[in-house]
């Protein structure tokens, strides 16, 4: 029986979910989740994410987390961990990048946290040759925890699920998955609660969404830096301010699609809240800043990191200028996406939020 049919019997016998439910079922379910079976990245895949549009990205993430790892005053054992890796081009870059502090890569241990049994095969082949064998865990928790952590995650938050509310009427509504009149899976609506951080004079009909689980991360990983030490840098697009908007979408082949129309066919996401991650971390006790990508990755010399690689391979310029491009300029991912930084406020900023320290405490 296909996801799809199982859900439709799942609602028609205890009535609609929310769609944070729906989204988790069809990303996440073992027998026939998203990311559990049929994960595509890259060009012939669904989608393409910063690692794969150039090494460049890679590389500098690298440079931070060595000189994040200095400005802890380097300690003798670090974990160095990614969330959600994909196929291991980011960490293969990054630790080609860390080859530069052969100290760094002496006191590191890399783990990869990664439930998804097709791609840690992926990351297995891409970190062959790596000088740093990576072991796996399915969750933070499960990590070792006598060491401070370097924890990276890029394009993670957008698969956490979320919940949708809207004004109806005098009130307030939940958007949920149910069926139609046909059988057919069909978004509806059921009485709710303003949820929080919603405004009371919300206009009726915009959707105002609630990521239970991206708060919790926020929260976890904060917890984390703040006993252990260390910091924690999350990309990803997304909201840097409080607002409404219907942000759920499904990718197949690089194209926009129903999220009703296959379950777990597709990739889905919504946007990263990231006030409200910021706020949970800063809960926590840890301090946080927030750059778009463009300004974090110019200040850490993605113009000059393009321009040697131009000047190596003429050849390649015209390339190299589009993936820089692509990177950095406000019309592709330099606004859009944005760089959170999470960080034990008893060690020194790590590179590119030096600036933000004073308002992230």
């Amino acid at each position: 029986m296909s996801l799809a049919d199982r859900l439709k019997a799942e609602i028609a016998a205890t009535g609609p979910i929310a769609v944070s439910d729906y989204m988790a079922r069809c990303l996440f379910d073992p027998a026939d989740g998203y990311y559990a079976v049929r994960p595509a990245l890259g060009e012939d895949g669904d989608f393409i994410t910063a690692p794969l549009v150039s090494q460049m990205f890679g590389e500098l993430i690298g440079l931070w987390a060595t000189e994040t790892w200095l400005r802890m005053g380097a300690p003798s054992r670090v974990l160095l961990v990614e969330m959600g890796p994909g196929d291991g081009t980011l960490m293969s870059d990054a630790l080609r990048a860390a080859r530069l502090a052969p100290a760094f890569l002496e006191a590191a241990d890399l783990w990869l946290i990664d439930p998804s049994g097709p791609l840690r095969a992926r990351q297995a082949r891409a970190l062959s040759d790596a000088p740093l064998s990576p072991r796996w865990a399915e969750t933070l928790e499960a990590l070792p925890e006598d060491a401070p952590v370097l924890l990276i995650a890029n394009e993670l938050l957008d698969c956490l699920p979320a919940r949708q509310f809207l004004r109806d009427g005098p009130g307030w509504a939940e958007r949920v998955v149910g069926l139609d009149a046909q059988g057919a899976l069909a978004l509806g609506l059921r009485p709710a609660l303003r949820p929080e951080g919603a405004p009371a004079d919300l206009p009726p009909g915009l959707v105002w969404e609630l990521s239970v689980a991206q708060q919790a991360l926020g929260l976890q990983v904060a917890g984390r830096v703040t006993a252990t030490g260390g910091a924690a840098l999350f990309i990803d697009y997304g909201r840097d301010r409080p607002e409404a908007g219907d942000t759920l979408q499904a990718l197949h082949r690089h194209c926009k699609v129903d999220p009703l129309a296959d379950p777990g066919r597709a990739d889905l996401t919504v946007w990263a809240d990231f006030p409200a991650f910021q706020a949970a971390a800063r809960a926590a006790g840890a301090a946080s800043g927030l750059l778009n990508q463009g300004t974090f990755l110019r200040r850490l010399g993605v113009e000059q990191r393009a321009a040697a690689l131009a000047a190596a391979r003429p050849d390649r310029q015209e390339m190299v200028a589009r993936q820089l491009s692509r990177l950095i300029d406000d019309d592709q991912m330099g606004r859009l996406f944005k760089a959170v930084a999470i960080w034990n406020p008893a060690d020194a900023p790590p590179p590119a939020f030096e600036d933000l320290a004073e308002e992230a405490s």
